[in-house]
């Protein structure tokens, strides 16, 4: 499922000037191998992401519903969508915790970490019966920022941060009692290997 997410996303953003490419047929192959059937991303702006999260739940059968802050942004996501040639999500219009909080059941979700509401937002999500997989975008990965913001007592799983467009933070939210990272705390590590020239970070 993962694969034929990546390669649908790799054929709706072929011929196509979009940033972040990479980004978003990640995050298609990742929803399609979740086998995610409740998508929620908080959009901010740009296509890609939303292109790849619309590929993959072609394969899932899932939901998809955008999260914008007002009006404005929900005619620009739908502008942006349809003119890239894809159906919108259905769109929820409203900042912060509450109106996220209003989706039940979310087992994947992107965040763009350039919205004023972001931590808000990743306070409000409710995981499904499975659990949660969160992706951040534009995230520094200093200090498990995202990892940090989840609400008070979201057991984050695993953390992981890599080092493209912009750089995504990746959060896998359990739900239930369990162990978890502690807080969301943690530390994380850059290495850089000097005969590739290649960054890697990892988490202690």
């Amino acid at each position: 499922m993962a694969s034929k997410a990546y390669i649908a996303a790799v054929k709706a953003l072929a011929e196509k000037e979009i940033e972040d490419m990479n980004v978003a047929e990640l995050v298609s192959a990742m929803a399609g191998g979740w086998r995610a059937e409740h998508i929620v991303e908080a959009w901010s702006s740009g296509v890609a992401t939303s292109l790849g999260l619309a590929t993959a739940a072609v394969h899932t059968g899932g939901k998809r519903v955008c999260v914008v802050p007002d009006e404005r942004s929900r005619a620009e996501y739908e502008r942006a969508m349809e003119q890239a040639g894809a159906t919108p999500a259905e769109v929820v219009v409203g900042e912060g915790e509450e109106r996220v909080g209003e989706l039940e059941g979310v087992d994947f979700m992107v965040v763009d970490m350039r919205r004023r509401d972001a931590a808000r937002v990743l306070r409000g999500a409710r995981p499904g019966a499975r659990g949660m997989v969160v992706v951040c975008k534009s995230a520094s990965g200093k200090n498990g920022g995202a990892a940090r913001m989840m609400g008070t007592g979201t057991r984050v799983v695993r953390a992981a941060f890599l080092p493209i467009g912009g750089g995504l933070e990746i959060l896998h939210v359990g739900v239930g009692k369990g162990p978890g990272l502690k807080g969301g705390c943690g530390r994380w590590i850059r290495r850089v290997d000097h005969d590739t020239g290649e960054l890697h970070v990892f988490r202690r």
